[in-house]
């Protein structure tokens, strides 16, 4: 096989009737709300030092997944809508099967690391290899979605979705309401189970072809990947340390507490934007002019900043209601929550259209991350170590500010004299 430079095979895909984008939008919406249940359904089932010990689990698996994905599932989104459809099959071959082999071979170092990663981390054994086992399990699940969106699958990535999210429901509630499981390790087992489950199915959307993995073709995904990773290691420590630093600083009860307040709406709006809004929103950027993106998404900001704000504010008051006595309803947790959300989804729309736009969005976004990860660590160890859970609150809510202001200045000067961005793939094939 040759590998190449290869031209965008079409400028973009032909119009797709509005019935056809917006039903998977709504179905993934759907599933983005039965992840939710299922995530109320443990908290209020177990105790809130377990919860913790979920988030915990959670926290660090997301940090690990960054080494073991390597953004392929980021250059898959930009990939595939450019290449063309004889090449899509050595690209996802190629992709799957390097990460099952690195990911594979992170577990084995990080249980092998084990008695200094414990000791770090404050966590004992078996919190780590459920945090490996989820990474690894999530990298897989995170690659093979990126296969059905970039190949624009969106009806059958939705439908996948929703009935993964069921049967992680059904599940959890079976061994909450009908064996009275109490033990987070069931349910992260479970995690595991249905992100290894989401990753088999979806299968039947591509095919892959063992002899068309291609060392070459390897090398150049990686090093595609290579400025996306940094991103998001810097990412995953700068939005997943909070939970770290809160399990050392506080009582296991407060980093369930806080994971109720802050953690889940973040991840509840996180997973609408991707699963919802992005499902179409990724591969649309991905050919999309990045200084006109900007430009709307700078518009746009304060409607999104207030929607998801107020969206987080009402539905924790509605959702709170069912949990227990252990987490506190408290309107003034819930607002600083829901300012947090807000100013995290617009830093997170600034970083979507960033990230589509390969090498230069992604070395826009480390320099803006690096120049502002030093004040956002700070204020997150000064505001945790002082006030536990409400500085937790506060320090989210700084920190995204501080982010999202970095984002804006440092991409208005690397676009501001630049000419319309013309996209290529920039994957050698």
């Amino acid at each position: 096989m040759t590998f190449r430079i290869g031209r965008r095979h079409r400028a973009g895909a032909a119009p797709e009737r509005r019935w056809a984008v917006a039903a998977p939008m709504a179905v993934n919406a759907i599933a983005s709300g039965i992840s939710a249940s299922t995530t109320l359904l443990v908290a209020w089932g177990v105790s809130a030092a377990e919860f913790g010990r979920f988030t915990l689990v959670l926290s660090i698996a997301l940090i690990v997944t960054v080494g073991m994905v390597m953004s392929l599932h980021f250059v898959m989104y930009q990939e595939l809508p450019r290449s063309r459809p004889e090449e899509h099959r050595a690209l996802i071959t190629t992709a799957l099967l390097s990460t099952l082999v690195l990911g594979a071979v992170l577990a084995l170092a990080g249980l092998l690391a084990a008695p200094v990663l414990t000791a770090v981390l404050g966590v004992d054994l078996r919190t780590l290899c459920l945090a490996l086992a989820l990474s690894l399990a999530m990298a897989v699940n995170y690659l093979t979605e990126s296969f059905l969106r970039g190949l624009r699958r969106y009806a059958l990535t939705s439908g996948l979705k929703v009935a993964v999210a069921l049967v992680y429901l059904g599940g959890s509630a079976y061994f909450l309401l009908v064996l009275g499981v109490e033990d987070v390790d069931w349910y992260l087992l479970a995690l595991i189970g249905t992100n290894l489950l989401f990753a088999l199915v979806s299968a039947v959307g591509y095919r892959i072809d063992p002899r068309l993995w291609s060392r070459a073709l390897a090398r150049s995904l990686y090093r595609h990947g290579a400025y996306l990773t940094a991103l998001g290691a810097l990412t995953a420590v700068l939005f997943g340390v909070d939970v770290i630093f809160l399990n050392h600083w506080a009582e296991p009860a407060e980093v369930g507490v806080y994971s109720i307040y802050n953690n889940f709406p973040k991840r509840l709006l996180g997973v609408v934007l991707a699963d919802g809004i992005g499902l179409v929103l990724l591969p649309t950027l991905a050919v999309m002019d990045t200084s006109t993106a900007l430009r709307r998404i700078g518009r746009l900001s304060p409607a999104v900043f207030a929607a998801t704000a107020v969206l987080s504010f009402t539905a924790s008051a509605v959702f709170f209601l069912l949990l227990r006595d252990e987490y506190p309803y408290s309107f003034g947790l819930m607002a600083l929550s829901a300012l947090g959300i807000g100013a995290h989804t617009v830093f997170n729309v600034y970083s979507a259209a960033l990230s589509m736009d390969g090498v230069r969005g992604a070395k826009v976004l480390i320099t803006a991350l690096s120049a502002a990860a030093a004040p956002v660590l700070a204020c997150q160890v000064v505001l945790i170590a002082w006030q536990g859970l409400v500085g937790g609150l506060v320090a989210f809510i700084l920190s995204n500010l501080v982010l999202a202001a970095a984002v804006v200045v440092v991409s208005a000067r690397a676009y501001r004299a630049g000419a319309p961005s013309t996209r290529h793939p920039e994957v050698s094939r």
